[in-house]
C-alpha cells in the first residue's frame, strides 16, 4: 500500500428497479473538501496515463465498466518511496480510491465496455499544477501489457 492512499468500501443499494451507488459524503471522516466532480470515460484496452497532481488530491471511483488503476510513489520523503500499487475497480469491486498529491497515476480500461471513472477533487482541476507522462516512459518501471498470473 502506498503511503496516504486510502480505500474505501463504497454502498450499493440494489433492487429490482436498478441501484444507488454512494461515493462520497461531506459527513464521512475521509472527506477534505470539494473541489469539483468531473467523469472520465475510457476505453477497453486504452490507457490514460501517467499523470500527476502537485496539489489536488483525487477520489476516484468506477460506477460503470473496469478499469486497472495503478499507482507509483516517487516522493522523496515518503516511506513508501519506488512502490507500484495495482487496483481493478469496477461495479464488482466497487470502492473509493483516494490518492494524495505527488503520487503518479495511471488507468487501463478492460472488459468489453468503456468504463466512466467519476473523479471527486479536493480543488478545481488547475493546468498549471499537473505534470504528465507517456505510458510507456521507463521512469516509472511498469508494465501495462496484460499479465497472466
Amino acid at each position: 500500500m502506498i503511503d496516504g492512499v486510502k480505500l474505501t468500501p463504497l454502498r450499493q443499494i440494489l433492487d429490482e428497479r436498478g441501484k444507488i451507488m454512494h461515493m462520497l459524503r461531506v459527513d464521512q471522516p475521509h472527506f477534505q473538501r470539494f473541489g469539483e466532480i468531473y467523469f472520465s470515460t475510457v476505453l477497453p484496452g486504452a490507457i490514460k496515463g501517467w499523470h500527476i497532481h502537485r496539489e489536488m488530491t483525487l477520489n476516484y471511483a468506477v460506477p460503470h465498466g473496469h478499469i486497472k488503476l495503478v499507482l507509483y510513489d516517487e516522493r522523496a520523503d515518503s516511506p513508501t518511496r519506488g512502490e507500484l500499487m495495482e487496483l481493478f475497480l469496477g461495479e464488482d469491486n466497487y470502492q473509493l480510491v483516494t490518492i494524495p498529491p505527488l503520487v503518479w497515476n495511471g488507468f487501463k480500461g478492460y472488459g468489453t465496455t468503456p468504463a466512466l471513472v467519476a473523479n471527486c477533487s479536493d480543488i478545481p482541476h488547475d493546468p498549471h499544477e499537473i505534470d504528465r507522462l507517456d505510458p510507456f516512459d521507463p521512469r516509472i518501471p511498469y508494465s501495462w501489457e496484460l499479465k497472466h498470473r
